[in-house]
């Protein structure tokens, strides 16, 4: 007969237990303390948004604490005034051997050290289908389709919302440009769409539409009555939507930046400063979420000026000049991408990425593996900020 079965023996055993002293499981002392619920927070707030989508998992109190909206904007924030770059990636449009989207690492690239272009699943995927970057705010990235499918999409999520159809029918001589930021007061999301007709004698029309996430609507507001816009996208900057815009001034064309606030939907001009003598090719770009125009004086430099106050014509400044270097310049579609905490400027000049120094006119080619043949790149913060109409709703009720 086995010991363990004497109803008498299990009665020592368990008299014998109570004067005995407890000796504590390895489980039981590796066991972190209970921290408060701000701590948590705190700690959760500075973790990247794919650690944050697993942990949800972990409890019932995480899940509704990362899915809170005060939780987000929080994470939002610490991820902007962050300088490690460890939020930040770039976003790039290929065309060979097929239409695609790839992300890459701004850390890597600014850090010099070499990065894969990895694939992105967007929505509408398909070798033949024609993808264009509209812009990107707060995570979100629209991206337009074929020119007919607007998408709002968070990359890091991956989760996406396809606009209703704005209504307005496309024909012969017809052009599309977007815009694509954020109204603070209203907390929503907006996407302008400016359908121009080019007429002839150089006269054109206009029909300008927004989207509302909040809503999930289009309206028509007034038309764009400043010029022709010339950017294929607008520039979002302090609440406003901004394009570069050519008109007649006597017989003589003029450029300007025509602004679209996105509170009140009302069109405005930026008073610019004097760029200098010469003839130069001028860009509309952000840097560090000012308005900035790269000035190119073909074969010799590129100025570089930001409007560090917005709305405060004086504060136009001159950051620097980079020398023109002999095979480098010339690209018409240079574009301004980002400027890093010691100085250095990230550029796309055509189908090259180069990091260039300006204090002393270095510069260096950016290698991307996995990357064959790009048009376009974009920065976009990772973000837990939801792309779809009613998670905007369900924040009015919480």
């Amino acid at each position: 007969m086995e010991i363990e079965s004497d109803p008498t023996h299990q009665e020592s055993k368990r008299t014998n237990k109570t004067h005995q002293t407890p000796i504590p499981t390895q489980q039981a002392s590796d066991r972190l303390p209970d921290l408060p619920h701000e701590i948590i927070a705190e700690i959760l707030t500075r973790l990247p948004v794919k650690s944050l989508l697993q942990f949800r998992s972990v409890c019932k109190s995480w899940l509704s604490l990362i899915s809170n909206p005060h939780f987000v904007k929080s994470h939002l924030s610490l991820a902007y005034k962050s300088d490690d770059y460890t939020h930040r990636r770039l976003v790039l449009s290929c065309v060979r051997p097929h239409f695609d989207l790839k992300s890459c690492s701004l850390g890597s690239i600014l850090n010099d050290q070499s990065d894969t272009a990895v694939d992105l699943d967007y929505p509408l995927r398909a070798p033949h289908n024609s993808v264009w970057i509209v812009g990107s705010c707060n995570g979100l990235v629209c991206i337009a389709i074929e020119e007919d499918g607007v998408f709002l999409w968070n990359p890091t999520t991956r989760k996406s919302n396809r606009l209703p159809d704005s209504g307005v029918q496309m024909r012969y001589g017809c052009f599309i440009i977007y815009g694509f930021g954020y109204d603070l007061c209203n907390d929503d999301y907006k996407v302008v769409v400016i359908f121009c007709v080019l007429r002839s004698g150089g006269s054109y029309e206009t029909e300008v539409k927004v989207y509302s996430l909040r809503t999930d609507t289009w309206r028509r507001i007034g038309d764009f009555c400043h010029g022709i816009p010339l950017n294929d996208s607008g520039r979002y900057a302090s609440g406003s939507l901004h394009w570069s815009a050519s008109g007649v001034q006597g017989s003589s064309y003029s450029w300007d930046i025509v602004s679209l606030d996105l509170v009140n939907e009302v069109y405005g001009k930026v008073v610019l400063p004097n760029f200098g003598e010469g003839r130069f090719d001028s860009t509309l770009e952000i840097l560090r979420g000012c308005l900035c125009v790269l000035c190119n004086f073909p074969g010799t430099r590129s100025d570089i000026w930001v409007m560090k106050e917005y709305g405060q014509t004086e504060s136009w400044t001159k950051l620097f000049s980079i020398p023109h270097i002999t095979n480098l310049w010339g690209y018409e579609d240079s574009t301004l991408l980002y400027l890093s905490r010691n100085g250095e400027v990230l550029l796309q000049l055509g189908p090259r990425l180069i990091l260039c120094n300006p204090k002393d006119a270095t510069y260096k080619n950016i290698v991307i593996h996995n990357l064959l043949a790009w048009l376009e790149a974009h920065i976009y913060v990772e973000s837990l900020v939801s792309p779809n109409a009613r998670n905007v709703i369900q924040r009015e009720h919480q």
